[in-house]
């Protein structure tokens, strides 16, 4: 089953429709229009659309003229149609169940919920804070097997926040990941000496963060 949505909005520069479906990935036109968007609509609605089986892409003629969204979805499962191909490990669309404990700290809280449900859709047990301090409490009480840290919030900032966290017993061993919107090289030399594992910088390659997990 094919479905297509368009519309005549803001459209897509053609650079970025490889990574729209990224989490908190906007192009500038959309940043423009200033309503306050996290970028992560198209990121939960490729990741329903692959929990059933299927595929969604984008199209657009480029900014200002709109832009095209295309779902397949498969059919009901015919008893005596061939067994659907099994997905490559290596493909970047897929998702494998992480069941981890995943602690999400981040000051923006429509952005810590938004990744809350990604995981749990991941069969995680998760948890959300939104500042330092709740997420070194939360972490000695709920001991994460993953953290996610974002860097820059207000108070107590994600370096001293992890600096923490692994300065205890119990957190030498958790998994802890930096989200920032900071990338150069000394930003990551800093994370790096603070005890982050990994880190990601906004708009958030999930498939990425998610190969991560799974192989460490």
């Amino acid at each position: 089953m094919i479905i297509r949505v368009r519309d005549f909005g803001v459209g897509i520069p053609g650079s970025h429709l490889a990574s729209v479906f990224n989490l908190f990935e906007q192009s500038d036109s959309a940043r423009a229009l200033g309503k306050g968007g996290l970028g992560i609509g198209l990121a939960l609605a490729r990741q329903l659309v692959h929990m059933h089986g299927g595929r969604i892409g984008a199209t657009s003629p480029g900014p200002g003229l709109g832009s095209e969204f295309i779902v397949a979805l498969p059919r009901g499962r015919d008893e005596h149609a061939a067994p659907a191909p099994q997905p490559n490990e290596a493909d970047d669309d897929v998702w494998t169940p992480l069941r981890r404990r995943v602690l999400v700290a981040d000051d923006n809280v429509d952005a810590a919920e938004m990744l809350a449900v990604l995981f749990e859709q991941l069969e995680c047990e998760v948890r959300t804070v939104h500042d330092g301090d709740a997420a070194i409490r939360e972490a000695e009480r709920f001991r994460p097997e993953v953290v996610i840290l974002d860097i820059g919030m207000p108070g107590m900032d994600g370096y001293e926040v992890c600096r923490q966290i692994r300065r205890e017993p119990w957190g030498q061993s958790m998994l802890i990941v930096a989200l920032t919107g900071w990338g150069n090289d000394s930003d990551r030399r800093r994370s790096l000496e603070a005890g982050f594992d990994h880190h990601f910088v906004k708009p958030l390659d999930t498939n990425a963060l998610i190969r991560r997990i799974l192989h460490q």
